[in-house]
């Protein structure tokens, strides 16, 4: 089984009820709680994908207390894609001749009180590549969240994303979601790179900085009022140097 320890921070994968209920409780006051989201009954964020799922829980060793938590979706290849979260919004079909394993990252979050700690993420991401390693996964993917359904406040973001992060061809996303917003065809302008990296999600720059790549076009949830685009990584793509650091942290 899967556990980690870093610092003042131990990654696990959830096991039973327990544990997850607590995921799902963290991921509702990160998601639904104050963000304009739409409710949901009991304090928990919870659907179907739960129960297909590992979760991996992160705490902070001293008192226990959960700080960051995902869940992970494998699938044996590309021909499963349609069993995924992102399928839901997403027109999947390109990925589908990937012959390799593939594992979707999903609800990624982390507690507002601790979400200026850089080494809860690098935590995450050390379970993350002792999982891939673990399973022999070949890409990751999943679909990263802005804040909010405006796009006006990202347009730098999405302007970077058009401009250096685009899907290969053969993989691109294509769309499935009655209200997207087309970035790749709308957006004319040049990313002020300072900008646009203030306004990316952290767990979304920490995909790109490891050769990651996104779909052409964002998605408008207005249930979880968020912008969020697909996202892929083939695990061979990342730099060695930075495959090695993760790998230090994973072991």
């Amino acid at each position: 089984m899967l556990t980690l320890r870093k610092g003042r921070y131990a990654a696990r994968l959830a096991d039973g009820a327990a544990d997850l209920a607590a995921a799902q409780r963290l991921r509702h006051r990160v998601f639904i709680a104050g963000t304009g989201a739409a409710a949901r009954d009991a304090g928990k964020d919870a659907d179907a994908f739960d129960a297909a799922c590992a979760h991996v829980l992160v705490e902070e060793t001293r008192t226990g207390r959960l700080v960051c938590c995902f869940r992970l979706l494998t699938l044996d290849g590309g021909a499963q894609i349609d069993r995924s979260y992102s399928a839901q919004y997403y027109e999947l079909s390109a990925l589908r001749g990937f012959s390799g394993r593939m594992v979707e990252m999903g609800r990624f979050c982390i507690d507002p009180d601790f979400a200026r700690d850089p080494d809860i993420l690098r935590v995450a991401w050390g379970a993350m590549a002792r999982f891939v390693d673990d399973h022999g996964v070949e890409m990751l993917f999943g679909c990263a969240s802005f804040a909010g359904t405006e796009t006006q406040a990202y347009t730098d973001a999405f302007a970077m994303l058009k401009e250096r992060h685009l899907a290969p061809k053969r993989w691109l996303p294509k769309v499935k979601a009655p209200d997207v917003f087309r970035f790749a065809r709308r957006l004319r302008r040049k990313p002020d790179t300072k900008r646009a990296l203030l306004t990316m999600p952290p767990l979304l720059r920490s995909y790109l900085s490891m050769g990651g790549w996104v779909s052409d076009h964002a998605v408008v949830d207005r249930d979880l009022n968020t912008l969020h685009v697909f996202t892929g990584l083939e695990i061979k793509a990342i730099p060695p140097a930075r495959a090695r650091r993760l790998r230090g942290v994973a072991g």
